[in-house]
């Protein structure tokens, strides 16, 4: 996605006026940590992305754009702290991050729009310095991160790969040294080599000033020279070799017979975009059959490659604001194809200034969009980071004694059933979530548990928290109240406490 509609509709991206609280920031620079060096690297193998154990990753994105901006930063940074970002990205049921740059920002020594008093230790960095933040945060919140060389140039998106002014040789060399800088770093697990080819790009036509496919395979092999490890993210292009057109970088019609065949074998992850017809109106939107129709669209464009186990696709962006029935018809589709197919996803956006699609927060940075979560949560349900950190601990919600007797469950029968996992802590906080199971029908819930030093709930998604004399207690609302026999939701908060509780005892109301 970039500052403007879609087959070349501007348009204006207007910064939302932003409050939230902030947290206490934490150093950006930090080891490794054992988890994630013991992750490792992720391949392919057929239409599958693999982890270093040989099971199946499921790739589940969250876009956080602003790198790629004059800002040169994250936005959301003047109102949040970078670590309360990525705790709410993982905490929704994200593992990666995909991060939009430019190359001018890669260059540039200062960024603009980050509260000092948020985040104190930020503003001094450069850009590069705030990525290398990003991924060493992101790597704190169990997240993968995917670079994303969304443009050239700050202002603006540009068709090719290369202007007059950026060469193709900056683009490799720039790539070159992102590979050789987190070469050891497995947290940083992909290369989404150029976004959204369009315009006079094509796909293996034989002109070598605009086929991004021998663009993207020269590239994507000098990417892998320098750490073979990557995955080599390849978008496809606005126009297909037969006259079709479709989204910017939506096209991989020509790949099956044409795939990017790189020296390092089982590294290539195809990435469509896709949008609703609030962005722009394609003309399948307006078909007599929609939105039955949108399955045999995505099918022709991509989604052939994996059905025959060409390559694993990942689709980078999709987004709506969810504000017609059109789009609303469009994301459930789209929903149940990427699930259906076990196919890797990517959210544009997590923050709330696109002007075309919103974000999964609101405008205040952090209240989350509970719409749209409860739309994706077939596709985010037992999310966390994959492959998941252990959780902190576990607890089996306990119903406690009610005025009428008959609605309680009989011992080892209780409807509700949960998992605790602590997800970050800090010396004045800490971010958890709960996985939470309904066996049968039931009208909505309540837990509470003990957090001593615990002084206000500044967030939650899913529930309604307060907190009382040292006991928090949080019901379930919207997306995650009503829960159907067999449901499962994944609902969280951040707290603000002087420690953690480590194993609390969870007790739950159910009605």
């Amino acid at each position: 996605m970039n500052d403007r509609r879609r087959l070349g509709i501007r348009r204006l991206v207007s910064l939302a006026a932003l409050a939230a609280s902030a947290l206490l920031a934490v150093s950006t620079v930090a080891p490794m940590s054992a988890q994630a060096a013991a992750d490792g690297w992720w391949h392919t193998s057929g239409s599958r992305i693999v982890a270093a154990d040989g099971s199946t990753v499921t790739i589940k994105a969250a876009n956080w754009f602003g790198l790629e901006t004059p800002n040169c930063a994250p936005h959301g940074l003047w109102s949040i702290t970078l670590d309360e970002g990525l705790a709410q990205i993982a905490a929704m049921g994200f593992n990666t991050v995909r991060l939009p740059y430019s190359n001018q920002c890669l260059a540039a020594s200062t960024t603009s729009s980050i509260d000092a008093s948020r985040n104190p230790d930020l503003v001094s960095l450069t850009p590069l310095q705030l990525m290398d933040a990003v991924i060493a945060k992101a790597r704190a919140h169990g997240l993968r991160v995917i670079l994303d060389r969304h443009r050239i140039e700050s202002s603006g998106q540009s068709k090719l790969w290369y202007t007059s002014t950026y060469s193709e040789k900056r683009w490799i060399d720039d790539w070159v040294m992102l590979a050789n800088r987190y070469r050891d770093d497995p947290t940083v697990v992909g290369a989404d080599l150029h976004n959204e080819p369009h315009g006079s790009a094509c796909w293996g036509c034989g002109d070598t000033s605009r086929d991004w496919w021998a663009a993207a395979t020269r590239a994507g092999n000098a990417v892998l020279a320098a750490n073979p490890r990557l995955l080599i993210i390849v978008d496809g292009v606005e126009r297909q070799n037969d006259a079709s057109t479709t989204w910017w970088g939506g096209g991989l019609k020509d790949a099956g017979a044409e795939p990017v065949v790189l020296a390092t074998p089982n590294r290539v992850v195809y990435s469509p975009h896709e949008y609703p017809a609030s962005v722009y109106g394609q003309s399948w939107f307006s078909a007599p059959n929609y939105p039955a129709n949108l399955p045999s669209v995505w099918e022709a464009n991509w989604g052939y490659l994996a059905r025959t186990g060409s390559a694993p696709i990942f689709v980078g962006e999709f987004g709506t604001k969810l504000e017609t029935t059109s789009d609303a018809q469009w994301l459930r589709a789209l929903v149940s194809y990427l699930g259906t197919n076990g196919l890797s996803f990517g959210y544009w956006s997590f923050n709330p200034n696109s002007g075309d699609t919103g974000g999964l927060v609101a405008d205040d940075g952090k209240t989350p969009q509970t719409a749209k979560l409860a739309a994706l949560a077939p596709l985010l349900a037992g999310g966390s980071a994959t492959p998941m950190p252990s959780p902190s601990a576990s607890a089996t919600w306990t119903p406690s004694p009610t005025p009428t007797p008959t609605s309680l469950p009989s011992p080892g029968s209780a409807p509700v059933s949960a998992t605790w996992m602590l997800q970050s802590a800090w010396q004045d906080g800490y971010v958890a979530e709960f996985s939470v199971s309904a066996s049968r029908a039931v009208g909505g819930w309540t837990i509470s548990w003990s957090s001593p030093g615990a002084t206000q709930v500044v967030n939650a998604w899913g529930m309604t928290c307060a907190v009382a004399s040292g006991t928090i207690t949080c019901t379930g609302k919207d997306w995650a109240g009503p829960l159907a026999a067999g449901q499962s939701v994944r609902v969280g908060l951040q707290v603000a406490a002087t420690a953690a509780p480590s194993s609390p005892r969870l007790t739950v109301t159910t009605n």
